[in-house]
């Protein structure tokens, strides 16, 4: 017969041998800052041309990650950092159209992320930044009595490629993240 006393004796390895063989084929979620952010389908950026407001407004990047600007007509802006849009930008109105054109750009919303799974209201939310996957399931509402909760599988881009990862309630949700919340066995 087990004792109490022998529980607890043997809880520190349990937990000690379940980290060590379930991390095993477990990815965690690297942590990116929304510095490194690239741009994509979905999000809308306010771009500003010093003394030039014909050319300045708020665009949209559109499904194929194109944006469509007055004078230079469309770039790739999808996948690029808000200093390389900056850069592209200048470097295209100082191709033949503006002297010494000078480009910021801001991100005015993010593109939304997505969950789905074991949450009473599964859809797409608008992302607020620093958001945690706690805040997300909130969001939706919470979870359903068969989620598995705090275990979460995130899908994300990670060095272009689409990725799923294991994730924690505190893990950062980023735009464009689609989140499952796994059903419970037991």
């Amino acid at each position: 017969m087990i004792t109490r006393r022998r529980c607890l004796a043997l809880l520190p390895v349990s937990l000690i041998l379940g980290k060590a063989f379930g991390a095993a084929g477990q990815t965690p979620v690297p942590e990116v800052g929304i510095g490194e952010y690239r741009l994509g389908p979905g999000d809308k950026v306010r771009v500003h041309v010093f003394n030039e407001p014909d050319l300045s407004g708020d665009f949209d990047i559109d499904g194929t990650g194109q944006l469509a600007l007055p004078l230079i007509g469309t770039i790739q802006a999808g996948g690029l950092r808000l200093m390389e849009l900056e850069a592209l930008i200048t470097k295209a109105l100082a191709g033949g159209y503006l002297k010494n054109p000078r480009v910021t750009a801001v991100i005015l919303t993010y593109r939304p992320f997505y969950i789905y799974g074991e949450v009473r209201l599964p859809g797409g939310y608008a992302y607020v930044n620093g958001m945690r996957m706690v805040n997300a399931v909130v969001l939706a509402g919470g979870y359903t009595p068969r989620a598995r909760q705090g275990r979460l599988l995130v899908t994300r881009l990670v060095n272009g490629q689409k990725t799923e990862l294991e994730a924690t309630d505190d893990t950062p949700v980023l735009p464009g993240d689609i989140i499952r919340v796994p059903e419970r066995f037991f």
